[in-house]
C-alpha cells in the first residue's frame, strides 16, 4: 500500500522541468543526482515550501496539494517532517528544549511518540542539559531527527542529512534512522547527491 503520492509538473524561470511520479510505501526511498537537478526542489514541494505549477500529492489518501482543486495544504498542517544537512536548532535553547519544543501546540490526535523513547533509542538522554554550541556534528543531527519524530510527521523528508559528516558518523546517523523508521513504521525519502548511500 503507498502511503506517499507524488505526482506534479514545475517549469522554472530557468527552463528546467520537473516530471516527477513517485510512490513510498514504509521505508527508505532514495533519490539521488547531480546538483540542480531538482532533488531539493522535489523535498520543498512536498513539505509544502515551494508549490509545484500543476499535479497531485496525497499522503495517507489526505491530498496537500491539487491543483485543479486549488488544495494546497499549509506548511504547518502537512504532517510531513523535514531533516536537512544543517540540523537547524535553536542556538538559545537546551538540547530537551529544542525536542519539546516540537511537541507543544502541532494539535494532532494521532498518538505522538513517546518522549523518552525517542531519546533512548537516538541515545540522546545525557545531551539534554546541553546546548547545540557544545555539541559535536553528529550530536546535533540525532536531536535534529529526535526534534522532527516528536511533530509526529507521517513521513520523513532528509536533504542530504549526511553530508557533513564522516563516515563513521554516516554510518551512525544511518542506523538511527533505520531504528526510527523501523520503530515508528514512517516513510522517509532520503535525498544524496550521488549513489554512494543508496543502497
Amino acid at each position: 500500500m503507498s502511503i506517499l503520492e507524488v505526482n506534479f509538473q514545475h517549469q522554472f524561470s530557468s527552463g528546467f522541468k520537473l516530471d516527477i511520479d513517485f510512490k513510498v510505501d514504509h521505508q527508505i526511498t532514495s533519490i539521488f543526482g547531480a546538483s540542480g537537478s531538482g532533488k531539493t526542489s522535489i523535498l520543498a514541494m512536498i513539505a509544502g515550501l515551494k508549490s509545484p505549477k500543476e499535479g497531485r500529492i496525497l499522503l495517507n489518501d489526505r491530498i496537500l496539494y491539487e491543483n485543479w482543486s486549488k488544495i494546497n495544504v499549509p506548511i504547518h498542517q502537512r504532517r510531513v517532517g523535514v531533516i536537512f544537512q544543517d540540523h537547524l536548532l535553536f542556538p538559545h535553547l537546551n538540547v530537551e528544549a529544542n525536542l519539546k519544543y516540537a511537541i507543544h501546540g502541532h494539535g494532532f490526535t494521532k498518538e505522538q511518540p513517546d518522549f523518552d523513547r525517542v531519546c533512548n533509542i537516538l541515545e540522546i538522554n545525557n545531551l539534554l542539559s546541553r546546548y547545540p554550541k557544545s555539541l559535536s556534528g553528529g550530536e546535533c543531527q540525532r536531536v535534529a531527527i529526535g526534534r522532527t519524530l516528536l511533530s509526529s510527521p507521517e513521513a520523513l523528508l532528509m536533504d542530504e542529512p549526511l553530508a557533513s559528516l564522516d563516515d563513521r558518523l554516516k554510518d551512525s546517523i544511518l542506523n538511527y534512522l533505520e531504528r526510527i523508521i523501523e520503530e515508528w513504521n514512517i516513510p522517509a525519502i532520503f535525498i544524496r547527491h550521488n549513489q554512494s548511500l543508496v543502497q
